[in-house]
């Protein structure tokens, strides 16, 4: 008998890992529910209640081919070896099968529970599965790691080409056989489950995962470069928390825009083309973990910005995290988080900007503010959004390139349609105004809604002195 160890891969189609186990003979599941583990990574209570629900669907997909899903807890990834090993015993497994995840506590734990379970004799089989390419496998002339994503990308479509990865056969039913699928629970401790406005947005299965992604890619992704930016258009696929959940692969987003755009990568659609990008900026990130795992430790991907003197302001952090700031698209766009787990792409640009440079806050406490409401949120996206954001990381934005959040404001919410849904108390005011409620003065101000809490000037001009006051990255290296 053999074994599939989930993780975030919750679907039962191309799951590469499923469909190896499923080859060798009968096959049982198991998930791991480790809750002061999720509580150490900061993963957001709706995240574990969006894994939970797709649980319940996976299990009785699962059922439906007589593969039962069994529920084993572990308070920390150390318990996770002991706690396989005794299952493995239990129903005399042959071999466990999981697809590869990246990372620094994912790596070790999987070296960890394979050497646990070689010396029972079980054999440990990893695959990959949620990337394109190994990590390792897109490498500089000189063998590095990228660090720029065009040059990245150069790679990845030319190996594309030649090799585009082919979707998985889903596995046919199995002989039935006495073991039962463990209940799933409704919910874990320590994870306050979200409300029911926030589950009807991320309806949980995969028939939903697909849904979204046929519709985008009949509907949507021709538009999608011109529209995305747009935060009161829906202009996205919707698809990120079905992503980082392994509800959805990368590589049936991948053959889902190649069948709309011809199969072209680089030229046709460029929506389709725009959105590829997107799935191989993903890629990107989690190659980086690999490569660089500096960044799994909290780290700056450039060491020099670690000595940037940070302001120590938790007034303005508390403000921002509670959309207090007195800038409508900075406030409207925290609320969006707090109210769905999820945050318009070129917002959580926006935000982040505003909280690293304007307010001169260590990007770390924005990381982990996101990872603690995101529906979506994924170590390897969120930790090199922000690090991009705050100028310290890969590929990252110039330290003198700072979003002005009224010009973002006024360019991609130019009707204040965006700004208004979120905060209703500036519904009256006319779509000049909206932008900037401090400018029209007390008189005609907005009584309920806060002043800006920083100077836009002052503060640029604040951030660009500590940045230019910065060691040299030779400087740095010489010192280590």
């Amino acid at each position: 008998m053999h074994l599939i160890w989930l993780r975030t891969d919750l679907r039962l189609h191309d799951n590469t890992a499923l469909a190896a186990a499923c080859q060798r003979g009968p096959v049982a599941a198991v998930y791991l529910i480790t809750p002061e583990q999720w509580l150490a990574h900061d993963d957001a209570p709706c995240k574990v209640d969006f894994w939970l629900r797709n649980l319940q669907h996976l299990s009785q997909a699962l059922g439906a081919l007589n593969i039962p899903l069994l529920i084993r807890h572990a308070a920390t990834w150390d318990q996770a070896p002991a706690v396989l090993s005794q299952l493995c015993r239990e129903l005399s497994m042959e071999s466990v099968h999981v697809n590869e995840e990246y990372g620094i506590n994912e790596s070790r734990r999987d070296t960890a529970v394979a050497q646990v379970l070689e010396a029972d004799g079980v054999t440990f089989h990893r695959y990959l599965d949620q990337l394109f390419f190994q990590p390792g496998s897109v490498l500089t002339k000189t063998g590095t790691y990228f660090q720029v994503f065009s040059q990245f990308r150069k790679v990845c479509y030319a190996r594309l080409h030649s090799a585009l990865p082919r979707l998985v056969a889903t596995p046919k039913a199995q002989a039935p056989f006495t073991l039962k699928r463990d209940p799933i629970p409704e919910q874990v401790e320590g994870f306050e489950p979200p409300s029911e406005t926030l589950r009807a947005l991320w309806p949980a299965g995969e028939d939903e995962a697909r849904r979204r992604l046929d519709a985008f890619a009949d509907q949507q992704i021709s538009y999608y470069k011109d529209e995305r930016d747009f935060p009161a258009k829906p202009g996205t696929s919707q698809l990120s928390a079905y992503l980082a959940a392994g509800v959805v692969s990368p590589r049936q987003c991948l053959h889902a825009a190649l069948q709309t755009n011809q199969g072209e990568f680089e030229s046709g659609d460029i929506g389709a083309i725009t959105w590829i990008n997107e799935l191989l900026w993903r890629e990107f990130y989690k190659h980086i973990l690999v490569g660089y795992p500096r960044v799994s430790r909290h780290r700056a991907f450039r060491p020099e910005t670690e000595a940037l003197a940070w302001r120590d302001a938790p007034r303005d952090l508390a403000a921002w995290q509670q959309a207090r700031t007195g800038l409508p698209i900075i406030d409207a766009a925290m609320r969006q988080l707090l109210e769905t787990g999820w945050m318009h792409n070129r917002l959580r640009m926006v935000v982040a900007m505003f909280l690293t440079k304007n307010l001169l806050i260590d990007w770390r406490e924005g990381e982990r503010f996101f990872m603690r409401h995101l529906i979506d949120g994924d170590l390897a996206a969120n930790n090199g959004g922000w690090q991009w954001s705050s100028s310290t990381g890969t590929d990252s934005a110039p330290y003198f390139r700072i979003f002005s959040p009224l010009s973002q404001s006024e360019k991609f919410d130019s009707e204040g349609v965006f700004i208004k849904h979120w905060l209703p108390e500036l519904a009256t005011l006319n779509k000049k105004e909206v932008h900037n409620p401090q400018a029209l003065g007390g008189l005609f101000g907005v009584a309920d809604y806060p002043r800006s809490i920083v100077d836009l000037k002052k503060s640029r001009e604040r951030a660009l002195a500590a940045f230019r006051n910065l060691p040299s990255r030779q400087e740095v290296a010489e010192h280590e």
